[in-house]
């Protein structure tokens, strides 16, 4: 395979213009795409040509073609020779283009950058195999449920389900009794606790403790506000005179001086 030589800039001749700096230019008149072809179109003939040069960049030399068709000669283009500086981050240009391509490409024929693929669901865990509660309407009904959806439930064949669902159904038979019992008691001991709460004693000791004769005086004492009166709850006095007079005086008149002393620069501002 044949090496591929670098473009170099084969004159230092320039069109002695100012540098185009491509920050100045539309994103779209330019091409500095890592890997292809640096071209730009050309602000003088407005036709897309070929940046030359690795280290210093130039427009390459061409001429005006639409003079041709007209019967006049070659005329050399002014932006021939031109420089360019890149001056333009590179990454996010590209990137800006590339939004600018995805948004013009007609709908249907757009696709995202990076597919993402929805997982598929697990399957859902069997009745036998969840963990909850068991009690012995809920034993009852799962098992009745299996059993009427289950082909391999028949008579008193059981499938590998089934006959979880069915030990399951006899255990909660046998638990029954004593589950009721401690119901029964848990039942009792609360009522007996909402007793003793309602007691009398109770509620006189709970008066004693959040009551009391002094709890009695302050609500007593409870009575209009006269108008213009002074509440015993108010916080200190704030002064309404200056300490010191003298201090407070002297202090008035610097300021009063430093104030006119700045107007006359603030007014001719």
């Amino acid at each position: 395979m044949p090496r591929k030589r670098p473009g170099r800039v084969r004159t230092k001749n320039t069109n002695r213009r100012e540098a185009l700096r491509l920050s100045r230019m539309a994103p779209e008149d330019f091409n500095v795409r890592p890997g292809e072809t640096k071209s730009i179109a050309c602000p003088d003939c407005c036709t897309w040509r070929r940046i030359m040069g690795d280290t210093v960049l130039k427009i390459r030399e061409h001429c005006i073609s639409d003079k041709v068709a007209d019967g006049e000669k070659h005329a050399s283009c002014p932006g021939s020779d031109q420089l360019v500086v890149i001056d333009i981050d590179v990454r996010r240009w590209q990137a800006r283009q590339d939004r600018l391509l995805r948004d013009a490409m007609p709908q249907e024929n757009r696709r995202a950058a990076q597919q993402f693929y929805k997982p598929l669901p697990a399957p859902a865990t069997p009745v036998s195999r969840i963990k909850a509660e068991i009690t012995l309407e809920t034993a009852r009904q799962s098992y009745l449920a299996h059993r009427k959806g289950c082909t391999r439930c028949v008579g008193g064949q059981h499938c590998t389900d089934g006959g979880v669902l069915a030990r399951r159904y006899v255990l909660a038979l046998q638990e029954e009794p004593a589950r009721r019992e401690a119901r029964e008691e848990q039942e009792r001991q609360e009522r007996r606790t909402a007793r003793k709460q309602t007691a009398p004693a109770v509620r006189k000791a709970q008066w004693a403790k959040h009551g009391g004769k002094a709890v009695e005086t302050a609500n007593n004492r409870c009575a209009g506000r006269i108008p213009g009166s002074l509440s015993e709850f108010r916080g200190p006095q704030l002064p309404l005179a200056p300490k010191d007079v003298e201090a407070h005086e002297r202090r008035q008149a610097e300021l009063g001086r430093q104030y006119a002393q700045r107007k006359p620069a603030t007014s001719a501002a």
